[in-house]
């Protein structure tokens, strides 16, 4: 009985959490320390221009943009912020990313570097055309019809 009253207090508190998603966003960037929290006010105002369908929420523990998927998510650390686009992103970007730190799925941007806001707008306009590519409707409609087909044959 006391594993039920935990996870009922678990699904309410990820359930309040989802409500009020964009004031979550807000109180994690407002409990960064400085220079990361300007940066991260920064990116959160160039994200939202590119994506305004985006929902904005916490995923991961991060300030997160979901459309259809996460397109992106950023991050403060002490001495840098991360942006995680995803790893297509950073193969697609590889050219434009080259004088920062990146691994499969994230950049590291240092707080001595520019933020750049111009970049970012970019991969997260890229990320929204790919999602929009890779869920359109001609796709899920052969989907549908593959399957269609398939039950009639059982």
């Amino acid at each position: 009985m006391k594993s039920t009253t935990s996870r009922r207090s678990t699904s309410a508190s990820t359930s309040a959490s989802k409500v009020a998603a964009p004031d979550a966003v807000r109180a994690y960037i407002e409990r960064a320390s400085e220079p990361a929290r300007t940066r991260l006010q920064t990116l959160r105002a160039a994200i939202r221009a590119v994506a305004p369908s985006a929902v904005e929420r916490i995923a991961y523990g991060m300030p997160t943009w979901h459309q259809g998927e996460n397109l992106i998510h950023i991050a403060a650390f002490a001495h840098h912020v991360g942006v995680y686009p995803g790893p297509a992103a950073i193969v697609a970007f590889a050219d434009e990313l080259a004088g920062f730190a990146t691994s499969k799925g994230a950049i590291r941007i240092p707080h001595d570097r520019a933020l750049p806001v111009a970049l970012i707008r970019r991969i997260v306009r890229w990320r929204v055309a790919q999602v929009v590519a890779t869920s359109s409707p001609a796709k899920g409609a052969t989907r549908g019809a593959t399957r269609a087909v398939s039950r009639r044959r059982d």
